[in-house]
C-alpha cells in the first residue's frame, strides 16, 4: 500500500484473521484483493454449494462474517475500516471496498480480535448451566449495532423452530444432490477446507436432541457424562427487515459480532443454517418465530461442560490462494478436494 497506510504485513495479518471466519461447510467462499489504498472483498462463486445453498444466501452470510472479522482485525492493529458495501452495481460479486484510517485500539477492539483465534463451532452437547439474561442482551446489542435483530426462541417459538430444524433435516436427507455434496465437503482429515472429522460429532439420538448435519466420518466424541440436549441450550435467531444482498451481507457481519462477543464471554456456539436452507421451513421460521422479519441465522448457544476437551481449529486455505493484488482474476474452476 501507499506510504501512510498499513504495510503489507499488517494487511496480511488482518486478512488472515478475517479468513478465520466460519463459513458454510468451511467452504471459505471469499477472495481478497489489495489496491494502493483499499482492500476489497469478492464472493468466490466457484465455492458456492449448489445443493446446500442454491440462491447463495449462505455464501453472502459467510462473506459478511469474514468482512466483520477483517474490521475487527484492523481495529486491533490500529486501523479503522471504512466499508463501502456492494460498491459497484455492475459487479455484484464485489461485496466491499474498505478504506483504512489511523485508529487508537480500544480494549474492546483487542478483546474481540483475541476471540477470533479462540472461536470454535462447537456442535457438542451443552451443560445445564443457565446463560444469564445479561449475556443475551449483550449479544442482541452487538447484532443491532450491525443492523440485525437477535432474539432467543422461547416457548412456542422454540417449538416451531425445533420442528423446522427436524423438517429441514428430513428434506435434505431425501435429496441425493445435497447428500452427495455434504459427503464431498465433510469427513476431512488433512484438506485445507471442508468440515474435519475431528470437529464433527455423530448424530445425537438421545431424547430432546436436535438433528445435526449428517457429516461424513464424524469422530468428535460427546463430553463424558453429558445426557443430550440441555434445557439451558439457547437458540438465538438472527433476522433482518429485508432479504436483499445488502441485508444478507450485514447479517453475516452481525453473526460475526455475536459469535466473537459470545466467545469473549466464554460461551460455546454453533451456527445452524439448515432450517433456513429449505424454502418451506424458512418461511415457517419467518411466520412463526421471527414475526415476519427474514431469518438469516440460527445460533445454538450455551456453556460447554467443564470436562469438554478443547476443539482443534478447523483448517484454512493458504493466504496466497485468497489474497492478491487488485485486478487479479477471480478463480474460474471448481476445485473439489478428496477427504
Amino acid at each position: 500500500m501507499d506510504h501512510g497506510l498499513p504495510d503489507d504485513y499488517t494487511v496480511e495479518t488482518a486478512v488472515a484473521l478475517a479468513c478465520r471466519a466460519p463459513s458454510v461447510h468451511n467452504s471459505q467462499p471469499w477472495q481478497w484483493r489489495v489496491g494502493d489504498r483499499t482492500v476489497h472483498l469478492y464472493a468466490d462463486r466457484v465455492r458456492q454449494l449448489a445443493g446446500t445453498d442454491p440462491d447463495g444466501r449462505d455464501l453472502m452470510l459467510s462473506c459478511g462474517t469474514a468482512l466483520h472479522h477483517l474490521r475487527v482485525g484492523f481495529a486491533a492493529l490500529g486501523w479503522r475500516a471504512e466499508v463501502h458495501r456492494l460498491p459497484n452495481p455492475a459487479e455484484p460479486d464485489h461485496l466491499a471496498s474498505v478504506e483504512l484510517h489511523r485508529h487508537e485500539p480500544t480494549q474492546e477492539d483487542i478483546t474481540l480480535a483475541a476471540a477470533i483465534p479462540r472461536r470454535r463451532t462447537d456442535r457438542r452437547r451443552h451443560s445445564s448451566w443457565t446463560v444469564p439474561t445479561g449475556h443475551l442482551e449483550t449479544l442482541a446489542r452487538r447484532a443491532a449495532d450491525e443492523g440485525a435483530i437477535l432474539r432467543p426462541a422461547l416457548d412456542a417459538a422454540r417449538y416451531h423452530l425445533a420442528r423446522a430444524i427436524f423438517e429441514a433435516a428430513e428434506a435434505h436427507a431425501a435429496d441425493p444432490a445435497y447428500r452427495t455434496e455434504l459427503a464431498a465437503w465433510s469427513g476431512r482429515h488433512t484438506a485445507p477446507d471442508g468440515v474435519p472429522s475431528a470437529n464433527a460429532p455423530a448424530q445425537d439420538d438421545t431424547p430432546g436432541a436436535l438433528p445435526a448435519r449428517a457429516f461424513a466420518d464424524p469422530l468428535l466424541g460427546q463430553p463424558e457424562g453429558s445426557t443430550g440436549e440441555a434445557d439451558e441450550t439457547v437458540l438465538l435467531v438472527l433476522s433482518t427487515a429485508s432479504d436483499d444482498a445488502m441485508s444478507r451481507l450485514r447479517a453475516g457481519e452481525a453473526t460475526s459480532a455475536v459469535l466473537l462477543a459470545a466467545t469473549s464471554l466464554g460461551l460455546a456456539t454453533s451456527p445452524l443454517t439448515e432450517p433456513l436452507e429449505v424454502a418451506d421451513t424458512r418461511t415457517k421460521v419467518r411466520d412463526l418465530v421471527t414475526g415476519g422479519t427474514f431469518p438469516q441465522m440460527v445460533l445454538r448457544t450455551g456453556w460447554a461442560p467443564v470436562n469438554a476437551d478443547p476443539l482443534p481449529a478447523t483448517p484454512r486455505r493458504n493466504l496466497d490462494e485468497v489474497l492478491a493484488p487488485l485486478g487479479t482474476p477471480m478463480p474460474r474452476e471448481v476445485r473439489y478436494q478428496s477427504h
